[in-house]
């Protein structure tokens, strides 16, 4: 089968997305491969909430669905590793996009920033059990003032993953992916993204070896 890419992702990789909001990144690239199948797209929310939340969202499933995406919903990014569904299964590539603990305060606030580390931390450190021998965990954040006191790539050190690049994070070269705030009022709203990160890391050798 002939190998299909956008952007770091390609057809011939298994791909893991985490906490999906209107699914329309898992659909932007299912559209490119041609095919859904090499995809698991989750989401904390219920199949059920996401209709209501998102308007496009009930679309996207279906779309998804007809293109062989497997779908998997309420996971949170701690234990996905145990999830019934995803236990025991390995990946190429895992990607949580803008990971964020709600709006309970201020993004300033510094317990609010702690909550925000505790949401990136445990995913990592979940995400790296899941991940292939040569495999590569991608968060894609905003990397101004407050986000940069999130220290992402601390983070990962925490958890052992190895950064492996830092590149910048273009919303054109994922047509049709909108992105969406998640939580609130407001839920169904986009954000700006500003500037903006896509993180890589990987299992460092002595892991990998262990």
């Amino acid at each position: 089968m002939e190998e299909k890419k956008i952007k770091h992702y390609s057809s011939w990789q298994q791909i893991l997305l985490v906490g999906e909001g209107d699914f329309s990144f898992a659909l932007c690239l299912a559209n490119a491969f041609g095919s859904a199948s090499n995809i698991v797209a989750t989401s904390l929310d219920s199949k059920e909430s996401l209709a209501w939340k998102y308007y496009g969202a009930s679309t996207n499933l279906d779309e998804l669905e007809k293109l062989g995406c497997t779908l998997v919903h309420e996971v949170t990014c701690h234990g996905m590793n145990y999830h019934p569904v995803l236990e025991n299964k390995l990946f190429d590539r895992i990607v949580f996009n803008f990971p964020h603990a709600g709006f309970p305060a201020k993004e300033s606030d510094l317990r609010h920033i702690m909550r925000h580390k505790e949401v990136v931390k445990g995913f990592l450190k979940s995400a790296r059990e899941m991940l292939k021998e040569d495999g590569e965990v991608h968060v894609t954040h905003k990397t101004a003032y407050p986000y940069c006191e999130w220290e992402i790539v601390e983070l990962a050190k925490e958890v052992e993953l190895s950064l492996v690049e830092e590149v910048p994070f273009e919303l054109y070269g994922y047509p049709g992916y909108i992105n969406k705030r998640g939580d609130g009022s407001r839920c169904n709203q986009s954000f700006p993204v500003g500037q903006c990160s896509t993180y890589k890391f990987s299992k460092p050798l002595w892991y990998v070896f262990w």
